[in-house]
């Protein structure tokens, strides 16, 4: 069964999300004041609705209690707004409630109120940026979830010539390699934990975010 999502909200992030789940097959439901959004949104969306977001009868006409996700992505644009809709998605027994927060005190209103899940996409891709600006091994990160990374980084000289087995990467940075790249252009291979390293080579880990800068700071 297809997943069934609300978006509300069509900044970039809404516009993004929205085209993102529609072309991974799910049924979105985007929503804005704009009626332009609501026409972009259109092309790409199940369906693409203008109306106000913080009107509880409106809103629980979009039966937001039968879908699988409720995005509250108005956060860019009003505080009030994302506080007051987030209330109403809870209160209209939506399962699962995603909301954007602006900063620290608008993150824990929007707990208070309801969400199940805040998310600032400038705070996680500046969190991720700022690895590869101050370490130059750091190639790229992508977020796994809430809590986890994908990091993809120069082996450090100190790695060179030893295995991963002497390595021991996950009982000391608590990360797993999952992928070995033999320089930028080589192709991806599994991880043989017995293959010494060599001079160019790239790894691919799953960690907790830090654990990559962590081990930066040890090399």
């Amino acid at each position: 069964m297809r997943s069934q999502v609300i978006v509300i909200g069509l900044g970039q992030f809404g516009m993004a999300l929205t085209k993102s789940l529609s072309l991974r097959g799910a049924e979105v439901i985007a929503v804005d004041v704009d009626e332009a959004k609501v026409q972009t949104a259109a092309a790409f969306a199940t369906e693409a609705i203008r109306m106000d977001a913080t009107d509880q009868e409106a809103l629980a006409r979009l039966e937001p209690a039968k879908r699988d996700v409720c995005v509250c992505a108005t956060g860019d644009q009003s505080k009030e707004a994302a506080i007051i809709c987030t209330a109403l998605l809870k209160q209209l027994g939506a399962k699962r409630i995603i909301s954007r927060a602006n900063d620290d005190l608008h993150k824990r209103i929007l707990q208070v109120v309801g969400a199940d899940e805040i998310v600032n996409p400038e705070w996680a891709f500046g969190e991720r940026f700022s690895n590869r600006i101050v370490y130059k091994m750091v190639l790229e990160e992508m977020s796994l979830g809430s809590d986890l990374v994908i990091t993809e980084f120069h082996v450090p000289e100190l790695f060179v010539g030893k295995t991963l087995v002497q390595l021991d990467l996950r009982q000391r940075f608590e990360m797993i390699v999952v992928a070995v790249r033999r320089g930028e252009k080589g192709n991806v291979q599994l991880p043989d934990p017995t293959n010494t390293l060599e001079s160019g080579d790239i790894l691919v880990v799953v960690s907790k975010a830090g654990a990559v800068a962590h081990l930066m700071a040890r090399v």
